[in-house]
């Protein structure tokens, strides 16, 4: 037994989902996810709508995201079948934190709920074409959210009262799950990070660069691609219960994010804290 090798474990495929992927509803079975993005919009009409040339995300005072839905990182466009959309809301791929209370909105927030990249891939069987898909973080699972929260405190434990950079980095989980010959066009969308500028009056590590930090999480990508109509519907009812609005015992970022309709602008500036500018 000894002298045996185990065969090297297949690649998936991108077209299709297994049977046994889904065994049932529970999230906790999905660390990251990917699907072809046209695929979502159908599964989640109530989260994504196609609007002229506008990718419309409902924003954190609409009444839509009171039930759920996903945290978008993006720069503000997305190619989708070559032609280029603007999303009506995200959280920007890159922020600048000045004050603790920044740092506790943005990290609420990001790890609220699930995160949502899109990312372009070329395939080996045609390379002049690109095809869009939905790169998912199950910030919910153990796993996922033990490395986030792992790599925002060991930043701090060690730059305490100094500025910094942390970005967080999949490109190497989605890289791994790909087929061979398949290229993801825009890598640089697989992250985000965050710049906390402390005012401290001898930063030597932050002028030099020594306080950048990239954490790159690692966990098994889920292939939530099918062509199956029954699939599609455990797919959709899949996304609905990952997508669920999180209860959490601490208010004070939920009262703080609803604070962003224009009807009561006037309160968030009187708050204490106030809402990192992340986003659109």
């Amino acid at each position: 037994m000894a002298g045996l090798e185990s065969a090297p474990a297949a690649r998936p495929s991108l077209t299709s989902i297994s049977s046994g992927e889904l065994r049932s509803l529970w999230t906790c079975d999905c660390e990251l996810a990917l699907l072809p993005l046209a695929q979502l919009l159908r599964l989640q009409p109530g989260a994504f709508q196609l609007r002229g040339d506008q990718l419309v995300v409902p924003g954190p005072a609409e009444p839509a995201a009171t039930r759920g839905g996903f945290n978008v990182f993006s720069d503000g466009l997305v190619r989708l079948d070559g032609q280029l959309y603007r999303l009506s809301s995200y959280i920007r791929r890159y922020v600048e934190l000045t004050n603790y209370c920044d740092y506790k909105d943005y990290r609420e927030t990001i790890l609220s709920k699930p995160m949502l990249f899109f990312i372009n891939v070329q395939t080996k069987k045609d390379s002049s074409k690109e095809r869009t898909y939905a790169f998912l973080v199950n910030t919910r699972h153990p796993k996922i959210r033990r490395q986030i929260e792992q790599g925002m405190d060991m930043v701090i434990s060690s730059v305490i009262g100094e500025s910094y950079w942390l970005q967080f980095d999949f490109q190497e989980a989605v890289k791994n799950f790909l087929p061979p010959g398949n290229k993801v066009v825009n890598g640089e969308n697989l992250s985000f990070a965050y710049e906390f500028k402390a005012d401290a009056l001898f930063d030597f590590f932050y002028w030099f660069g020594l306080s950048n930090s990239t954490v790159k999480v690692n966990g098994k990508v889920l292939n939530l691609s099918s062509t199956s109509p029954e699939k599609k519907e455990t797919i959709k009812l899949f996304l609905e219960k990952m997508s669920e609005p999180l209860i959490r015992r601490s208010s004070f970022s939920d009262r703080k994010f609803s604070v962003t309709s224009r009807d009561k602008e006037a309160e968030a500036r009187s708050s204490t804290c106030f809402t990192p500018k992340a986003f659109r």
